[in-house]
């Protein structure tokens, strides 16, 4: 019979599931600079877009992990 735990301190429960999910990826230096489409119009208002590398990079995580397009989008947290 499996053993039944009960959790009395939630932060730490909480923070211990977080770090078991996380996952780390190192991209080249000039990712950054290539995330977003070069030639944007400039116009207020207007989305950004994004490169095919970007696009690529996207399509190949969601590929890997069987992803969701949702579920792409909160997976990929990019901090320009």
């Amino acid at each position: 019979m499996k053993k039944k735990y009960k959790v009395t301190n939630w932060k730490e429960y909480n923070q211990a599931l977080k770090q078991r999910g996380s996952l780390t990826f190192w991209l080249g230096d000039d990712l950054e600079e290539n995330w977003y489409e070069a030639n944007l119009s400039g116009k207020r208002g207007r989305p950004l877009v994004y490169s095919d590398i970007c696009m690529k990079i996207l399509a190949s995580l969601r590929h890997v992990f069987k992803l969701a397009l949702r579920q792409l989008e909160g997976f990929v947290f990019f901090h320009i």
